[in-house]
């Protein structure tokens, strides 16, 4: 099924019993209501089959061995890339660069193309609203090569003041562009197609944070007009290990070797190294093969559900959601109202503490997420320490919005809240 064709309501039930986990009870019996699918997804039997599968049947390393096992176990991890670059909509498969998680694809592109690319003085913008993971990267460069990092604030809608990106695009020496496309914290999103408009305008080249909207947006990089694109497995029903970076073919070819050792190499002598063709180059060493086998599995799914579908979902839970929590006295709730929002939901709740509010959460079955979600320059932008994350996916009903709803009002009754 095409994933950005399908709109059709989806049939939650039927999802929900290809996840074991939530069959599960938690806290005394109590039934698991997983509200926390930002930090990870759960996974179908469908991927926890095509991962124990895979080393049931074809373990075996790759691409260095001519017997049969070997042989299979190869086209599987190709074949998984290839159904990553259909899902992204990448010109070719191989612009997709498997790594460990978001985290290691950005840093692959501090490392490779920053500290080719860019010298002191050298701009790198990103936004309040980024991970940690797309902020620590660069002022890493900062110090170690002089690149100065910029930061676009938001509004107090949760926002991105975009009149700041083009007039430091119009004043500074930008090279790139670092933005999340939705924001882990507040569920924004972000006009990435704009952003790319303005910065290549400008000479710059955009990276793109993908880690909340692969796993729940269509997302086509070609229209997105991104140079990079950043995204994990684990989100988006597969397994831990593994992850993407994908980049534009002629960029990848341009630069060097991430990492040294097997597998990145064409020819090695006493004298120097010959580095492979793409992707070849950056996966040095035996890579996670069996991750990548059932990460193409959670592909098959997700495309099967349909990410149209997905994302519909997600924005009528959002419709359920707020106006209920909006009722609760003493709830602060982050984030823009409309369409720029995924599902994602951050509150505080009068003056207690975000990590006492999902402890009683979890003893009514309720699993959030609580503190600064690694967006410390946001909460400071927001002026708090942390907050409780709620956070939706295609496994996630009405049920769960009231389950959360009524384990609130005892962090309320527990503490007094009185608005």
């Amino acid at each position: 099924m095409n994933a950005r064709a399908s709109a059709q309501p989806l049939d939650v039930e039927r999802i929900r019993a290809d996840f074991p986990i939530l069959q599960r009870t938690v806290r005394g019996g109590k039934p698991l209501v997983y509200l926390d699918s930002a930090a990870t997804s759960q996974k179908p039997a469908s991927v926890i089959e095509a991962l124990a599968g895979f080393y049931r049947s074809s373990n075996a390393n790759i691409h260095r061995g001519i017997y049969e096992l070997s042989e299979e176990a190869s086209a599987l991890y190709e074949e998984a890339r290839a159904k990553v670059a259909r899902f992204i909509g990448a010109a070719r498969a191989e612009e997709v660069i498997f790594v460990r998680n978001t985290t290691e694809a950005i840093n692959l592109v501090a490392r490779v193309w920053g500290t080719t690319q860019l010298r002191a003085g050298d701009v790198v913008v990103t936004t309040i609203l980024e991970h940690h993971s797309n902020i620590v990267p660069w002022y890493q460069l900062a110090a170690e090569r002089g690149v100065v990092v910029r930061f676009v604030d938001i509004d107090d809608d949760g926002r991105l003041r975009l009149e700041q990106l083009e007039q430091l695009l119009r004043n500074e020496s930008v090279k790139l562009v670092a933005v999340t496309h939705v924001s882990n914290a507040l569920g924004t999103i972000n006009p990435i197609r704009e952003i790319a408009r303005l910065a290549h305008d400008a000479g710059a080249l955009l990276l793109v944070d993908g880690a909340q909207s692969v796993p729940h947006l269509p997302v086509n990089v070609r229209e997105l007009g991104a140079d990079f694109l950043a995204f994990s497995g684990h989100k988006m029903l597969g397994p831990f290990g593994i992850g993407v970076l994908w980049a534009r073919y002629e960029l990848l070819q341009a630069l060097p070797p991430f990492l040294g050792g097997g597998g990145m190499i064409r020819t090695v002598t006493t004298e120097g190294f010959t580095p492979g063709d793409v992707p070849a180059r950056f996966e040095a060493g035996t890579p996670s093969v069996a991750d990548a086998v059932a990460l193409g599995a959670a592909i098959e799914y997700l495309e099967a559900t349909g990410m149209a579908a997905i994302r519909q979902h997600e924005q009528a839970l959002l419709a359920y959601a707020l106006p209920r929590l909006e009722e609760i006295p003493g709830i602060r709730l982050f984030g823009p109202v409309g369409d720029d929002r995924a599902g994602v939901i951050s509150f505080t709740f009068g003056d207690v503490h975000p990590h006492d509010v999902a402890a009683i959460l979890d003893q009514h079955g309720v699993a959030v997420r609580a503190g600064h979600h690694c967006t410390q320059p946001l909460m400071r932008r927001l002026g708090v320490v942390a907050t409780t994350r709620a956070s939706f996916y295609l496994y996630n009903h009405e049920g769960d919005v009231d389950r959360l709803v009524e384990a609130l009002e005892e962090v309320r009754r527990v503490f007094g809240v009185t608005g």
